[in-house]
């Protein structure tokens, strides 16, 4: 079992006087309150890794055989149903009985956040070695339920890139203020990986709205399932995550926290939890489903390939000095892909800020002929108003230059986001295709963000039958049952599904356009 240090937190706390101005006294104190809380060097650990695939566990018998027969090859599924991906990863943490590693950028204490987390816990109760990777600017909020997840002898829990305040908003504001170049950079990756045998990548976090049980809102959103070889690749770089100097311990974060009495209370509230939602909507949606009856009876067909790559960015990346040209692996692999594409690109990103580079590109290509598509978000439907403020400042340039644009509606939730007719839907993809040959599923937007300041990854596939499935994706989406196509009439902006056409971004409040305005103005395109 993997060491575990209990050290105190010290926090130094400092007061300020001699003013009648309250505004000192609040800055005064913030900063001295953040000043005195830097984060201090994760000490040395034995590094820890992957537990490698063996014979005789359920998901070994599942999927060894398949691997037998398929040397050299990995295969993929596309999961575009929320109700496959929440099940997925039920049913393989479930039947895992070596390992289960798991990182996310978000992870919610909702319906289904809170069955996984159960889940988890029961099987390390049976034996199952559980890691459990969160980036910290989430996870703070509930570090009381990871402190107490990680007293348990078979968990482990690291918070990648933490902040040294466990709670109190004063102090998060004081070290986030003083702290900010490194609070900034995020570590964006999803990875869901049970006995080294069977993973989920792409873009869902952990909570309702990934897994179509929101009864308002739902992202559409994509993973990639994967057996074979390409599993290892993420084992691998899963350990590398763990095993670097930003993953902190829990023990080393909140030591007081991490005891057997506050792990006797979660498991309680977990339990009852789920026990009362047993009969919930969503778990009545679940029984009915098809697609998750299939799954369930064994019926859920994958597509063998042995083109494929798994690619990542360093940890290290949030330390690194901007603009390294080493900080972005994941944006160097996908812009060749552009560059090289010969007829078509299809690109889906929920916050797409191309920047100059990827604008010209993207141009470049349209005006060589090829077919080039982007589907968004609308202002309406995208979660963060300002990063829409960003991609304005390129649109018309990319519709002038002959890129087709479409921005996705926020009632599009028929789209195997909800399973409740809920009126809210935000795009979440993040994929990309070329030539009908090539595709990206991943965490990276194509924007500065997931370029220089969070860490990202994703898997590249060279398969047609798989590219085809996405572009299929891409088709539908952009219907304008789910999407206004963006065009340019007589010089001006235009937006249209068909029925209803628009002279500015449809539906938006004045609020949101006031939001996305002052990120145009102010130019705060490297934060988005």
């Amino acid at each position: 079992m993997t060491t575990r240090f209990r050290r105190q937190r010290h926090v130094k706390r400092e007061y300020a006087g001699g003013s009648t101005d309250w505004r000192k006294y609040l800055v005064v104190a913030v900063f001295a309150v953040g000043g005195c809380v830097q984060l201090p060097p994760r000490p040395p650990l034995p590094e820890v890794t992957a537990i490698a695939p063996a014979a005789g566990g359920a998901l070994d018998q599942l999927v060894a055989a398949a691997e037998g027969a398929h040397p050299g090859e990995s295969a993929f599924r596309l999961v575009a149903s929320g109700t496959e991906a929440f099940v997925a990863r039920m049913q393989s943490a479930r039947l895992a009985t070596r390992s289960l590693d798991v990182q996310t950028y978000i992870w919610h204490a909702d319906l289904t956040g809170i069955h996984l987390a159960l889940q988890l816990l029961e099987s390390a109760d049976r034996g199952v070695r559980v890691r459990l990777l969160l980036d910290d600017l989430d996870a703070r909020a509930k570090n009381d339920g990871y402190a107490a997840l990680a007293a348990h002898p078979l968990i482990d829990v690291r918070m990648f890139n933490p902040w040294v305040t466990r709670n109190g908003t004063l102090r998060q504001v004081g070290e986030g203020a003083l702290s900010f170049r490194r609070i900034n950079r995020r570590m964006h990756n999803k990875s869901w990986i049970a006995d080294n045998r069977i993973a989920l990548v792409g873009g869902r976090n952990i909570g309702d709205e990934y897994f179509g049980a929101d009864e308002e809102m739902n992202f559409v959103d994509l993973d990639f399932a994967m057996l074979g070889p390409v599993v290892r690749d993420a084992s691998a770089w899963f350990d590398r995550y763990w095993n670097s100097a930003s993953a902190y311990p829990m023990e080393f974060l909140d030591a007081e926290g991490v005891n057997e009495e506050a792990l006797g209370k979660l498991r309680h509230r977990l339990k009852k939890y789920t026990s009362e939602t047993g009969n919930s909507r969503y778990a009545a949606a679940l029984r009915a489903d098809e697609v998750v009856k299939k799954m369930i009876a064994g019926d859920w067909p994958m597509q063998w390939s042995a083109k494929y790559r798994f690619i990542s960015d360093d940890p290290a990346k949030v330390t690194m000095k901007k603009r390294d040209a080493r900080r972005t692996p994941v944006g160097s692999a996908l812009l060749p892909l552009v560059l090289a594409a010969e007829s078509s690109i299809n690109i889906i990103s929920p916050y797409f800020v191309p920047g100059q580079i990827v604008t010209e590109a993207l141009i470049g290509a349209a005006g060589l002929g090829k077919q080039v598509r982007v589907l968004t978000n609308s202002l309406v439907a995208n979660d963060v108003a300002a990063v829409h403020g960003g991609y304005a400042r390129y649109r018309r340039r990319l519709l002038e230059g002959g890129v087709q644009l479409w921005e996705m509606k926020p009632g599009g939730s028929a789209i195997h986001s909800s399973l409740f007719g809920s009126s809210g839907a935000s795009l979440h993809t993040k994929a990309l295709s070329s030539d009908g040959r090539k595709l990206f599923v991943g965490s990276f937007n194509v924007d500065p963000r997931s370029t220089w300041l969070n860490c990202e990854q994703g898997v590249l596939v060279d398969d047609a039958l798989l590219t085809g499935e996405l572009d299929g994706i891409f088709d539908m989406q952009t219907t304008g049952q789910h999407a206004w196509q963006v065009t340019l009439k007589d010089g001006a902006m235009a937006w249209s599904d068909g029925k209803e056409n628009f002279s500015s971004d449809p539906k938006a409040s004045a609020w949101r356009r006031f939001q996305a305005l002052m990120t145009r103005v102010l130019h705060l395109d490297a934060q988005l």
